[in-house]
């Protein structure tokens, strides 16, 4: 049976094989090498007790070892030690466990062991500290000038942001920052983010040395989103999901079979640059006429509306939500280009559900007859086993995901990452 930790499904605990074994058996080592040390083990079966804290919350131990199917001592060793070096707390008995004895619970620090979380849009900043287990404990945003987004002016705004989350307190494990543009290589690279104006921005190594040396990992906004959605949000029972997202454009973050799709570099999911009116589209800003984006993105949006260019979204929205006939037109127009993309979609992936993050968040609600009447013309089967929704994690899917990325290490070899 299969436990899901984020956008990846693992195998439970090997417990009837070579694992279980090496943890619990000396004589069945006798005469051979195993692949793996003891050492090698526990540090993963420490790894896979925080992972299902950090995704379930406060759990019972007798929980824990039916999950696991170690055996209980070995259970009870490991959340020792995972408390002992302040990643969890073990509180008295609740209820009674297996065999009828009481079941010590043990859930994540959530207050002391936290990540720093940013998420960087066109318009937009925001930033959190989130606390193992997901815990949003703080949180912080401001808009950005249209046009002003070269990089110092973005690390000034994201430095001014983040001190006063830093202020005081001891530091997080790490920084993860949501970009809207394609993000690849070691060194978290922004290979391209054309509605920043950013090409192979060093974001990760610029954004540390601003904030003091600390660690930062760098993601695409719709793959963070998706994998916080699959993992906390309205996809966590689905394992093929695609999260739409964007600003002043569009991207997606898509999940196939449990994994993320990432492509050979890193770079897939630029569902924005799918080519839907070529022929009467405007000009995109990665140069190709009549990409996804320029029919559904915020300028299109306006445009369409007759909304002059750098109106908030919610001008938008009760424009197309307005009674005359040329808003409704524009809505129709609008929702109809919404609806011809998710249906090629739901056409190439058969995802079980799309998620509409982003500014599709707002949009979807106002345009939602619009976009089924599209959804409705792919084929039968996949169109029949795809649901649409809204993100369960409202407007910080991407600020969720972004924690992630810095609780990984930590997630991987507790241990290691706290010493």
């Amino acid at each position: 049976m299969a436990v899901r930790f984020g956008s990846q499904r693992q195998e439970r605990v090997s417990v009837t094989g070579t694992e279980q074994r090496v943890l619990d058996s000396g004589p069945w080592l006798a005469g051979r090498t195993p692949s793996v040390t003891q050492e090698e083990v526990r540090r993963h079966n420490l790894g896979v007790l925080l992972r299902l804290l950090h995704v379930h919350g406060a759990t019972a131990r007798a929980e824990l070892t039916a999950v696991t199917g170690l055996n209980r001592s070995t259970v009870k060793a490991l959340t020792t030690e995972l408390a002992e070096v302040g990643l969890v707390r073990e509180s008295a008995p609740v209820g009674r466990g297996g065999a009828g004895r009481p079941s010590i619970l043990v859930e994540p620090r959530s207050e002391q062991v936290w990540a720093l979380a940013v998420d960087i849009g066109v318009e937009h900043i925001s930033a959190a500290r989130i606390g193992l287990g997901g815990v949003v404990l703080e949180r912080t945003a401001r808009r950005q000038p249209r046009g002003d987004t070269e990089v110092p002016a973005v690390l000034d705004r994201l430095r001014r942001l983040a001190e006063p989350l830093l202020a005081g307190r001891a530091d997080p494990v790490g920084i993860g920052v949501a970009v809207p543009g394609m993000v690849g290589g070691r060194d978290d690279l922004v290979r391209f983010a054309p509605n920043m104006g950013w090409i192979d921005v060093p974001l990760s190594r610029l954004l540390s040395s601003a904030l003091g040396g600390l660690p930062v990992s760098v993601g695409n906004e719709g793959d963070l989103g998706v994998m916080a959605e699959h993992l906390r949000g309205v996809a966590a029972d689905a394992a093929d999901v695609i999260y739409l997202t964007g600003e002043v454009g569009l991207g997606s973050g898509i999940i196939i079979g449990g994994r993320p799709l990432t492509g050979a570099g890193g770079y897939a999911g630029e569902v924005g640059h799918m080519s839907v009116n070529p022929a009467g589209g405007r000009l995109c800003t990665c140069g190709r006429r009549g990409c996804w984006e320029t029919e559904v993105g915020a300028d299109a949006v306006l445009l369409a509306a007759g909304i002059p260019a750098g109106s908030p979204p919610a001008d938008v929205l009760r424009a197309l939500a307005g009674a005359d006939r040329a808003h409704r037109a524009a809505a129709r127009r609008v929702g109809r280009w919404l609806g011809v993309g998710v249906a090629n979609l739901v056409n190439l992936f058969n995802p079980e559900v799309v998620v509409f993050g982003g500014l599709t968040r707002l949009l979807f609600p106002v345009l939602e007859p619009y976009v089924r009447a599209e959804v409705a013309t792919a084929l039968t089967a996949p169109r029949d086993q795809v649901r649409l929704e809204l993100p369960g994690l409202g407007a910080d899917s991407s600020l969720v995901g972004a924690a992630e990325l810095a609780f990984a290490p930590l997630l991987g070899d507790p241990l290691g990452a706290r010493t």
